[in-house]
């Protein structure tokens, strides 16, 4: 038997500085029910002069996954597995840390040079504690194998899991649904998801109406 969960925290969200020194709009606290996300990371958006974008030098992560997605700019990548490329506009990043990397995002060098806006999100997923030293693992999906579907006045970019019909190709070590998602003004999107998961939604443009918050 299906039934609708309820809305049990809103959380606000503030501007820190990371990396290099860019800019990032964090929630407060990630709320009651925030596992599996330890971060929730909106970067920018922010415009660049020319010579101006930041990144974030090489740094450690472990027993954790971090998701990379780009909405505008462009970055580069390299990890100390010898993974290296490069993030343009609706391209994913899906890094898994298990026993241990490190790497360094960057504003790719023709972005550094012309400078423009930046905007994308890193959002951390904690591993569990059988996979925290698992094998280091990398998935990259640019944009146009990045499953998309529109219809009744929604769009939306399946990033990880199912919605609208549409499956990811991102292997997820526990269940996880991740999508961006656009709607017009009235429609209504309704996204099933096993009773034992936590949900989460992120507003960076609009408004919507959940229970009436």
């Amino acid at each position: 038997m299906q039934s609708q969960r309820s809305v049990v925290d809103v959380v606000p969200t503030h501007v820190v500085r990371e990396g290099g020194g860019f800019k990032v709009r964090r929630p407060y606290r990630m709320g009651k029910v925030k596992s599996p996300f330890l971060l929730i990371d909106e970067m920018g958006p922010s415009e660049y002069g020319p010579g101006e974008a930041l990144g974030a030098p090489w740094h450690p992560h472990r027993g954790f996954e971090t998701v990379t997605y780009l909405l505008d700019g462009r970055m580069r990548h390299e990890d100390s597995a010898g993974n290296a490329g490069e993030l343009n506009p609706g391209d994913v990043q899906w890094m898994t840390a298990g026993r241990g990397i490190i790497h360094c995002e960057e504003p790719h060098e023709d972005f550094l040079r012309s400078g423009g806006r930046s905007h994308g999100f890193q959002i951390w997923v904690n591993l569990p504690s059988s996979h925290k030293m698992m094998e280091p693992r990398y998935q990259e999906v640019p944009s146009s194998e990045s499953p998309v579907v529109e219809k009744d006045g929604i769009w939306a970019r399946v990033i990880a899991g199912e919605c609208m019909g549409v499956t990811s190709s991102i292997d997820t070590v526990i269940p996880i649904t991740l999508v961006h998602v656009k709607m017009n003004a009235g429609t209504r999107l309704i996204q099933h998801f096993g009773s034992q998961l936590n949900g989460m939604i992120y507003v960076f443009g609009g408004e919507i109406n959940l229970e009436n918050k």
